[in-house]
């Protein structure tokens, strides 16, 4: 078992095992489950999220009137070749987008950590299947990366928005997608380590405001911003660019800035943009449908 970043590492190299195998093998244990029965798990995972990528609808709406049909104006500008960002991320921001927006219409995703900021890591690893073709057992060994970055970070900071603010929501999903992105391109053990530190430090005192106590606005456009974050992050690390601040350390400090932000930037929905004229409006507006 591990539970910090620095037992992985240390256990990988011991064991001469790759940072998903340790993963993967603590889930055994602690599951008292079989590898086979492990990796199934994981594929269905994986499966949902090909299956909520592929099942959006353009043109449905959340309840609310607030999100739906942003993810199909991101395809229709991608389709023009005029996305500076490029075809890659350009899809990737597209899926991101789409999967929030399928949350927000209560359709089936994943929670990666969290339904909130379950548009990320889909996005990532999606993205690259469709351009470089790794194989589903080199996505499902990216899966276990992310999870067991993610455990890392949910049991010594939070995933919660209600605890720590959006930087333990989209900042914890844009780290594990860092890190599974990294490993996907070839990254050792320290790229991987180093992407996902880089990636959460961007998100550190990222407020959780949602607009109406609603997940929608602006918790959508965020998936797809710590989508991005997450693909430059790892970029940074394969570069061989390092955190100067360990990955363990940033994980603490998420978890010290989480706890000195006020209420009203915790998921309560009273303040950042929650606050704002523009959200009253939007608030009136959706209590008079």
């Amino acid at each position: 078992m591990y539970s910090s970043i620095a037992d992985i590492l240390e256990q990988s190299e011991k064991s001469k095992k790759e940072f998903w195998e340790v993963v993967m093998e603590a889930d055994m244990e602690s599951r008292d489950t079989s590898r086979e029965a492990s990796r199934q798990k994981m594929k269905q995972m994986l499966d949902v999220m090909k299956d909520a990528d592929q099942s959006y609808e353009g043109d449905r709406k959340s309840a609310s009137g607030l999100s739906g049909g942003d993810g199909k104006l991101l395809e229709e500008y991608n389709r023009t070749g005029k996305n500076l960002c490029g075809a890659f991320l350009g899809k990737v921001m597209e899926r991101a987008v789409k999967m929030g927006e399928s949350n927000a219409c209560m359709k089936r995703i994943v929670a990666a950590p969290t339904a909130g900021s379950c548009g990320v890591i889909p996005a990532v690893l999606l993205s690259y299947e469709e351009y470089c073709k790794p194989s589903e057992d080199d996505l499902i060994n990216a899966l276990y990366v992310a999870a067991g970055l993610g455990k890392v970070i949910g049991e010594n900071a939070s995933i919660s928005g209600a605890f720590g603010g959006c930087q333990a929501e989209i900042g914890t999903a844009s780290a594990m997608a860092a890190g599974a992105l990294a490993y996907l391109q070839g990254g050792d053990n320290a790229a991987i380590a180093n992407a996902a530190a880089l990636a959460l430090k961007n998100m550190l005192g990222l407020a959780c405001d949602p607009v109406g106590g609603l997940v929608e606005v602006p918790c959508v456009k965020r998936n797809s911003h710590g989508a991005v974050n997450a693909a430059a992050s790892a970029q940074l690390a394969l570069a061989g660019v390092k955190s100067a601040i360990s990955p363990d350390d940033v994980i603490d400090s998420m978890r010290r800035i989480g706890s000195e932000m006020p209420a009203s930037l915790r998921e309560t929905g009273t303040g950042g943009l929650a606050a704002s004229e523009s959200a009253k409006q939007l608030c009136g507006c959706i209590h008079q449908s």
